[in-house]
């Protein structure tokens, strides 16, 4: 079995998921109630036997960092190993902020370098799945591959999403398309590569404009004829949740009576930092019917197929159906939330409609990724008591009372607050 050790892309501003990703970086979004995406990238490591870490951060990495801490969480704080956060910096011999996936690694080469592993895993912080490296690491090097890429069958009409790879028989990858329009490929790369660690360094020092591994490195490697890049096919579950719909339901998608995300599976266990919460409180008056509720929350109001993360808080005659709640939101009494995504600590105040009505404009600010009738309400904003909020709304962070002026009702397809990115 090969040795390797990990570097985490968790640096993207992820611009797809507006309001979202304001405040914080993609890895550090909540999902399924208690977790934070990059948790998941974290415990396969941890679960394959791997516990030499470095997580590259660029965009808002407070949020991240606290997070992470010093990864006690995964058993990752170790005096050698363990977890190394790679702060973003100006300067050196590469210029200023890192401009891609690849140069974030080429401007930790030092980092790199001082590892003694031979072979190095490049992971992306922001996909929802769960997966034992070391059958891909077995492949890649029995087959004395210089880069093996995962790959996963995926949906034709979702292809422009991924970088599509067509295979030799054997499993060779002879093209690499990154999102295209058209293509019969069905093949699609995971974002996850296993390098040997002197084939990166030479590609990175050598090939200075190559600047992401999906745009840059693996087309460079695949254009000379002296680099052996194979594929390794992934047959589980995994999910790129770039997009507030995808997000969206990748998060329903857990309230399925069979989810194909396991998250009970006690030989492989999700990490993450726990915050010491009191127990689920349901009212006597409260209805609860298919949710994922987690530790803190006080429910006297009706829940229907939603997400609640700790500490959200559902005043008697509150409704909240098909939703994805955020720590510490309270949704006070006579309020309806439908359909929409609650960021922390945000009030809705009594008898407010988040997400009414049967008008789905889209959104003007992104009419072709808010189309759908969610509507997003940022960090720590405030709803006023008895507005109603049509589809697709973006609140941005922070919003207070005074923004919505004297109004009634905001139409759907609109936005309230100053954007903070």
């Amino acid at each position: 079995m090969p040795k390797a050790f990990a570097m985490i892309m968790a640096g993207g501003a992820s611009e797809s998921l507006s309001v979202l990703t304001e405040p914080r970086a993609e890895p550090a979004l909540p999902f399924g109630g208690k977790y934070r995406i990059i948790d998941f990238a974290l415990s396969n490591l941890v679960n394959s036997d791997i516990y030499n870490v470095g997580v590259l951060t660029q965009y808002r990495p407070r949020s991240l960092n606290a997070h992470i801490g010093t990864g006690k969480p995964w058993d990752l704080d170790l005096g050698t190993g363990g977890v190394a956060l790679l702060q973003p910096f100006r300067g050196g011999p590469y210029g200023d902020w890192q401009r891609g996936t690849a140069d974030a690694v080429r401007r930790n080469l030092e980092f790199v370098q001082m590892q003694t592993e031979d072979h190095v895993l490049i992971l992306a912080g922001d996909h929802i799945y769960l997966m034992d490296y070391r059958p891909m690491l077995r492949q890649h090097y029995e087959s004395n591959a210089d880069l093996t890429v995962a790959v996963r069958r995926v949906n034709p009409h979702e292809a422009h999403r991924f970088g599509m790879v067509s295979l030799c028989p054997d499993g060779r990858i002879e093209h690499f398309q990154e999102k295209p329009r058209r293509t019969r490929a069905t093949l699609a790369s995971m974002g996850i590569y296993a390098f040997r660690k002197d084939v990166l360094l030479d590609m990175l020092v050598k090939n200075p404009n190559a600047n992401d591994f999906a745009k840059g490195v693996l087309p460079s490697m695949l254009n000379g004829d002296h680099h052996r890049v194979f594929a390794h096919q992934f047959m589980g579950y995994w999910e790129d949740v770039g997009t507030v719909q995808s997000y969206w339901e990748a998060n329903m998608s857990l309230l399925a009576e069979d989810p194909a995300l396991d998250l009970y599976d006690p030989q492989w266990v999700v990490h993450t930092r726990s915050e010491e919460r009191g127990p689920v409180r349901v009212g006597p008056n409260a209805q609860v019917d298919g949710n994922l509720i987690s530790n803190g929350c006080r429910v006297e109001g009706i829940v229907q197929r939603s997400v609640l993360s700790p500490g959200v808080y559902v005043a008697e005659g509150a409704v909240v159906k098909d939703s994805v709640v955020f720590n510490d939101a309270v949704i006070e009494a006579g309020a309806v939330v439908d359909r929409c995504i609650v960021d922390k600590r945000v009030v809705v105040g009594a008898g407010a409609q988040v997400g009414s009505g049967d008008d789905n404009t889209p959104n003007r600010e992104m009419p072709e990724r808010l189309n759908t009738g969610i509507t997003l309400i940022g960090r720590e904003a405030m709803v006023p008591e008895k507005l109603v909020l049509g589809r697709n709304v973006i609140v941005h962070p922070f919003t207070a009372a005074e923004a919505y002026g004297k109004k009634k009702r905001v139409a759907s397809g609109s936005n309230v607050g100053v954007q903070t990115r």
